[in-house]
């Protein structure tokens, strides 16, 4: 891809840390590989990536490193 879908900005590779979501779960990649428009900062991921993520997310076990992520309501922010 050459050019954002969105904005027309150029794209270039770089690697980022993506968020996953997979059910009730949260899964953190480091140093994925992807497409990121400069301009706009919208992520383009190659199929065979997200195919790693699938296949990753299907032997969550074997992972054992760990980071605690808060859990805010959006109700509970006026109370803050």
């Amino acid at each position: 891809m050459k050019r954002c879908y969105f904005c027309k900005g150029e794209i270039v590779e770089k690697n980022i840390n993506h968020m996953h979501s997979w059910g009730d779960k949260l899964i953190f990649f480091k140093q994925t590989p992807a497409e990121v428009c400069k301009q706009c900062g919208e992520v383009y991921l190659k199929p065979e990536v997200v195919k790693a993520f699938d296949r990753v997310t299907a032997h969550l076990e074997k992972f054992t490193q760990t980071i605690q992520v808060p859990v805010v309501p959006f109700s509970e922010l006026a109370a803050i």
